[in-house]
């Protein structure tokens, strides 16, 4: 039965793929552009090499599959995490102050782990204020989330023009961190070690939620949490906490990652949205942690793909919205439509 639903799965994704390519090639033909060449552009860009899919596809995947392990975290338990982007920023800071503050004073094995610590650490610190707000005074926290985004956002560019601002204080962006606080890449590539980190993580997450208590009093709490706490006895408060404060040490791991592993310094727009397609990560995976490995890759491709196609079509990369947007409404409409038909099987059968 499982396989047979991750064989629908993977098809349903598969034809809402084509459904938003499909969309793109029309919406670039109205547009007066060559559709053709567009896509295969596109395609070029991600798959077109060995090169091209280590260099920017997979460095890509990497925050895009945290995060989205994040995002399935915290909705599993109830907790609407709109504020991946904002923890990001978060972690990217925390991660690039350490990083830069050691120096070269350790080696390599003391220095990354601390890094990519203080990045986690930060991200959830972040996360803690929504918990508060929720818990204390029930404050929603979808809205504290997105507004912390804003504020995280505003943080960066004081801290890049201002305490972490490159030595000679011409560009707004932080000095590189030395080579002791890098993440080890693969060499002549920039596939860093954080891919490893972000796939244990991933299995261990669908080990904690499919065969632990602790996993189980999370999906209850995000299923019904009255019932939760009526029936199961389960504490639904602490398991908001534990599901929101999860997520944002994820987000701000991946921004340590970027810094440590990818971008070597801290500078406005280092997230071009990572956090917001996170979610349309999860969604995608419907919140199974390995589901998420295979959504990230699928939106890391699209990326690089329209980085490709705006450089070789001259086409925006911004088109790509169109297929990451049709291929979430196609997902949902097909999700909309199964439970549909459930209940009304349930309904017959009553």
């Amino acid at each position: 039965m499982r396989v047979e639903l991750a064989v629908r799965a993977v098809l349903g994704t598969a034809a809402a793929m084509v459904a938003g390519l499909i969309v793109l090639a029309l919406g670039l033909t109205l547009s007066g552009y060559d559709a053709g060449a567009a896509l295969v552009a596109m395609g070029t860009g991600a798959f077109g090499s060995t090169d091209a899919i280590l260099s920017a596809v997979l460095p890509r995947a990497i925050p895009l599959i945290l995060i989205g392990l994040g995002i399935g975290l915290a909705f599993r338990g109830g907790a609407l995490n709109i504020g991946a982007e904002g923890q990001f920023y978060a972690g990217a800071i925390a991660a690039t102050w350490v990083g830069l503050g050691l120096g070269d004073v350790a080696t390599r094995m003391i220095t990354v782990p601390l890094v990519l610590l203080a990045g986690l650490i930060a991200g959830m610190l972040w996360a803690a204020v929504p918990v508060f707000l929720k818990l204390r005074f029930g404050v929603l926290e979808v809205i504290s989330t997105l507004l912390l985004n804003f504020v995280a956002e505003a943080l960066v560019s004081w801290m890049v023009q201002g305490p972490l601002q490159e030595a000679k204080h011409i560009y707004p962006q932080s000095d590189l961190l030395p080579l002791s606080a890098r993440l080890p890449q693969l060499p002549g590539t920039r596939l860093h070690l954080g891919l490893a980190v972000a796939l244990v993580l991933a299995v261990g997450l669908w080990v904690f939620g499919r065969r632990t208590l602790a996993g189980f009093a999370l999906r209850a709490t995000g299923a019904n949490p009255t019932a939760a706490a009526v029936i199961g006895r389960i504490n639904t408060r602490r398991v908001f906490a534990f599901a929101l404060l999860g997520s944002g040490a994820l987000a701000g791991l991946a921004g340590g990652a970027e810094v440590s592993g990818t971008t070597f310094a801290l500078f406005q727009n280092l997230s071009p949205g990572y956090g917001f397609t996170g979610i349309a990560v999860a969604l995608l995976a419907k919140l199974n942690p390995l589901a998420t490995i295979g959504t990230g890759l699928l939106f890391a491709a699209l990326e690089a793909g329209a980085s490709a196609m705006q450089r070789d079509a001259g086409v925006p990369a911004i088109a790509v919205s169109v297929v990451e947007a049709t291929i979430i409404i196609v997902v949902l409409l097909a999700e909309s439509r199964r439970r549909r038909q459930a209940l009304r099987a349930t309904g017959n059968a009553g």
